[in-house]
């Protein structure tokens, strides 16, 4: 992540819309495939009480984050989808303690949203994805 003064700040010059679409492009023929299910872990991950800020890590290769929900293939995706949340994040430090505010500031409706983190050889970055209306 690219970052300013804060080396721990969430949104930044590594989120910046031109990087967002590169992102999006990325992922969203292969995210229809999953959305659902998706979209279902979400809710479950905020009914049970687990975190009200869901997080979906998409990866090409295998990552030791989260828990695998979707293995790449399974439905016929190209990306491994694992949920994760925002304490998870913040535990493994790649969100600063200090910017946990600013990216709950930041984070969607869940339940229209998709709170992707897009993972791609040596970059990273996180996405809003509006899940497919019914």
């Amino acid at each position: 992540m690219i970052n300013h003064s804060n080396e721990n700040t969430l949104m930044d010059d590594a989120n910046s819309p031109e990087v967002n679409k590169r992102l999006l492009g990325l992922v969203s023929q292969d995210f229809v495939k999953v959305a659902d299910q998706l979209k279902e872990a979400s809710y479950q991950i905020r009914q049970r009480g687990f975190s009200d800020h869901p997080i979906f890590v998409a990866v090409e290769r295998e990552l030791d984050l989260g828990a695998l929900l979707i293995g790449k293939t399974e439905l016929a995706n190209e990306w491994h989808y694992r949920a994760s949340y925002l304490d998870e994040f913040v535990q493994r430090n790649l969100i600063g303690l200090e910017s946990t505010d600013l990216f709950k500031e930041n984070y969607k409706n869940a339940d229209e949203y998709c709170c992707l983190f897009v993972v791609k050889d040596d970059f990273a970055g996180f996405v809003f994805i509006p899940y497919p209306e019914d």
